[in-house]
């Protein structure tokens, strides 16, 4: 299988870091950006699974974007302050993985996200986080 569900479209925030990982893809609701990527060579460790940075980064991703629409006032941008991830399976080469916030509570200095992980549907990972919220310069 080697399609791109629907809704999906190519990732509009770009990285270094996630660069090689090409091709990204999101998909944008009211509450959340939602990652999704076909898992390929280039994001797996030794044993062909997906490597667990990748899942790390891509959640820190997912979660630090769906914090934007849940703040009330214009930010500077989101510096992660603790990321945790919980790994419950692995994903494998083809398969489609997506990172899903599925929730988040936004205040003044700090955002706090949670991430679910899936593999063709099945979870592989779930991740929290919090974000210091950086103001906008004046």
């Amino acid at each position: 299988m080697t399609g791109i569900p629907e809704g999906f479209e190519p990732h509009f925030r770009k990285s270094p870091l996630t660069d090689p990982w090409e091709p990204l893809y999101s998909r944008r609701t009211p509450e959340a950006v939602i990652l999704g990527l076909r898992l390929g060579t280039p994001h797996t460790n030794a044993r062909g699974f997906a490597h667990g940075g990748l899942i790390s980064a891509l959640a820190d991703n997912a979660m630090g974007l769906s914090c934007g629409p849940h703040l009330r006032t214009p930010i500077g941008g989101l510096v992660t302050v603790s990321l945790t991830v919980d790994f419950m399976g692995r994903g494998e080469i083809g398969q489609w993985l997506v990172f899903e916030t599925g929730f988040v509570k936004a205040g003044r200095v700090l955002c706090f996200t949670q991430c679910l992980v899936t593999a063709d549907g099945r979870p592989i990972a779930k991740a929290s986080a919090n974000f210091h919220v950086i103001p906008v310069a004046a």
